[in-house]
């Protein structure tokens, strides 16, 4: 079987500024040829020794290519609970139950974090799914140790947590099984409807004052949700999810995330609306991120889908932040800067004001953690 590499985004950009920009998709990026769900290659991991290249053999036609299927790994996670002190985020800890995510987002920040595990931030990081079957067992022996303090711990920070591969391993309720145990606070970021098959967890959890939701969408439209969001569930069933949050009595909040200029940004103010309509509290915004191998996924998901707005959509993120693609100081890496970036965030304080959800959710509670119950190592032996 022929391997079919995508080209160097070189290549790529220098034919989308041709006149003939459908031409350059059509050569460059074959469909039959596309084995991604958000992204279109396959590019080596820059931690590995050796680097594929595509070359063109002269032989025309590539072999039709298998299936795409998820190829999932079982990893053992040593710790689950992450700490950071960054100050662009309003967590400390966080949980991820998974590497990688089957939702393919071109636009995903967590995509580089696959290199580490000898993957491309491409194909590989949304096609090899690495589950921490130990997760649960894991938290319970962290937040079970002598002297943990309870503060709270953010899922979905790195992956969804609600992705796929959690309909099979419920990893996640797992974990939500423990924190209500516990009476630890925890907070969610998902933009997957499978968020309802825990209410009834989620519901005893906001009735102690433990939980908070934030529903991520990026557009009201369907079929550009499904090109931005291939595997993620729909903007109605987002919605819907939001109302029986709410009705449920779990915080929620809308989650504009990523606002990608001249992509999805008109939609700002709509999805808002559709939000505050269905029960939501709050909202906040994030501009498009295009840290490490983000910025070449991204652009050929651009050229794939936008070949005719590849150079306005890329100058306009250069425009926010400071004439490259990415700028990573503290402050303005999840805003950006200058008139664009400053204009977006008028429009989001003048929409939040306008819908009601210029509130800050509730805070969680602290003081009700009462550490697990472990098995005694010696009494396991019976």
């Amino acid at each position: 079987m022929a391997l079919y590499q995508a080209p160097s985004f070189e290549a790529l950009e220098k034919l989308s500024r041709s006149r003939d920009a459908d031409l350059a998709r059509r050569e460059l990026l074959d469909p039959d040829c596309i084995r991604g769900r958000g992204a279109q290659s396959n590019h080596t991991g820059r931690f590995e020794r050796q680097k594929r290249e595509g070359f063109d053999d002269g032989w025309d036609n590539v072999e039709p290519l298998s299936i795409f299927e998820t190829v999932e790994h079982v990893e053992r996670a040593k710790t689950i609970i992450t700490s950071n002190d960054s100050p662009d985020i309003g967590f400390e800890r966080s949980i991820n139950a998974y590497r990688g995510c089957e939702h393919g987002c071109s636009y995903c920040y967590a995509r580089p974090s696959h290199a580490f595990l000898g993957h491309s931030a491409g194909i590989e990081f949304e096609r090899d799914i690495y589950v921490k079957v130990n997760a649960v067992e894991a938290l319970r022996a962290e937040i079970g140790a002598k002297g943990y303090k309870a503060k709270p711990i953010a899922m979905g920070t790195n992956t969804d947590p609600y992705q796929p591969a959690e309909r099979k391993h419920k990893l996640t309720r797992g974990i939500l099984e423990v924190m209500l145990e516990t009476r630890h606070p925890v907070m969610i970021t998902t933009k997957s409807a499978l968020i309802i098959r825990d209410l009834d967890i989620l519901t005893e959890l906001a009735r102690l004052g433990l939980v908070k939701v934030a529903i991520s969408m990026t557009s009201m439209d369907h079929k550009l949700s499904r090109k931005m969001e291939p595997r993620a569930s729909s903007p109605a069933r987002r919605l819907e999810a939001i109302r029986l949050l709410s009705e449920a009595g779990v915080p929620v909040a809308v989650f504009a995330s990523p606002m990608i200029p001249a992509i999805n940004d008109m939609e700002l103010e709509r999805i808002l609306d559709a939000a505050a309509a269905q029960g939501a509290k709050s909202a906040s915004m994030v501009l498009l991120r295009l840290p490490g191998e983000v910025r070449e996924v991204f652009r050929e998901w651009l050229l794939r889908h936008f070949p005719d707005r590849v150079r306005h959509v890329l100058s306009l993120v250069r425009d926010t932040r400071g004439g490259k693609d990415y700028d990573s100081r503290f402050g303005t890496r999840m805003t950006g800067e200058g008139p664009y970036a400053t204009l977006l965030r008028q429009r989001l304080d003048k929409a939040r004001e306008r819908y009601g959800l210029d509130a800050k959710l509730p805070g969680l509670r602290n003081d009700l953690f009462v550490a697990p119950k472990l098995e005694e190592r010696q009494m396991s032996l019976f």
